[in-house]
């Protein structure tokens, strides 16, 4: 499996923060984590709240937790509240099942970490950290 670098994830910020800029979306935070779950690097635009790093991390612990984006926890998660609702409350980080993160895969597929973002709709937030993964030459899983 391969690691993702601090090259590449801050690569990835600057894609999914250029693509915020050219749609016009409000001020982002995007935060990239490796296959452990452990920040990599993170970003908060000049204007976005101070919740967007917080945010941005737990849907991207949530997807790199479970191995699947956060759009189809988002979906499963309204089928399941209760068990859901029960990872947030025991993992050993931060794990918010909503839309805006995605995996990061390597050419084998294996997820070697997760892209997340927070500061506009779901669609929005997944937008750019899709478009930052594709920046920085790295495959969305």
């Amino acid at each position: 499996m391969t690691a993702l670098t601090l090259a590449q994830a801050r690569h990835l910020i600057d894609g999914a923060l250029a693509a915020a800029r050219a749609h016009g979306f409000k001020p982002m935070g995007v935060v990239v984590v490796d296959a452990a779950a452990q920040v990599v690097a993170s970003a908060r635009e000049d204007g976005a709240s101070a919740l967007r790093l917080d945010i941005a991390l737990g849907k991207a612990g949530a997807a790199i937790g479970m191995g699947i984006n956060s759009r189809a926890l988002a979906a499963r998660a309204k089928d399941m509240p209760a068990f859901f609702g029960a990872i947030a409350a025991t993992a050993q980080h931060k794990f918010i099942p909503q839309t805006g993160a995605v995996l990061i895969t390597d050419a084998s597929g294996a997820a070697i970490g997760a892209a997340g973002a927070s500061g506009g709709t779901g669609d929005e937030d997944e937008q750019i950290v899709i478009a930052g993964i594709v920046a920085a030459g790295l495959v969305a899983g």
